[in-house]
């Protein structure tokens, strides 16, 4: 593993420790040379997976950029991270169980838009505005009136 910090290719793995309720590894290791610290995590990849874009460019899945845009849609949420962390390997799970490794942005879409709306709403529609491409506030109450039950009234 390449040092952060100095380039390094010698470090020591100083801690080792289950993450991500056992779906990963933490490892804390140290740089020999610089000694600098610093953690990795080890993830079991099932699979190399191609995200086809809606305009039809392929691109390799990213976990950080699905991290990234789930954080922001869940940020100032009272969520806890662990929870996050499950949420997001039971996605990429999902994803690479799935039997092809071409999938498309749309079926991401819609799978981290179901995990988000069983764990918190808010979070749920402010992925949905993005995801969805929102232009105005009237696409915001439609989206928002779908979620009521039929017959629960608006609130004033």
């Amino acid at each position: 593993m390449r040092c952060p910090f100095c380039g390094d290719l010698e470090t020591q793995v100083k801690d080792s420790r289950p993450a991500e309720d056992h779906a990963a590894i933490r490892r804390r290791r140290q740089c020999t040379a610089c000694g600098g610290r610093f953690t990795t995590f080890e993830r079991v990849q099932l699979r190399d997976l191609v995200v086809i874009k809606s305009d039809g460019r392929r691109e390799a899945f990213d976990r950080d950029k699905l991290t990234r845009s789930i954080r922001i849609a869940m940020q100032k949420r009272p969520i806890e991270p662990e929870r996050i962390d499950q949420m997001i390997s039971g996605i990429v799970r999902r994803l690479e169980t799935m039997g092809d490794t071409d999938i498309p942005s749309k079926t991401i879409g819609e799978i981290v838009m179901d995990a988000l709306a069983r764990i918190d709403t808010v979070a749920y529609v402010r992925f949905a505005s993005v995801y969805k491409n929102f232009q105005a506030a009237d696409d915001f109450e439609e989206f928002v009136a779908q979620l009521r039950p039929p017959g629960q009234p608006e609130k004033e």
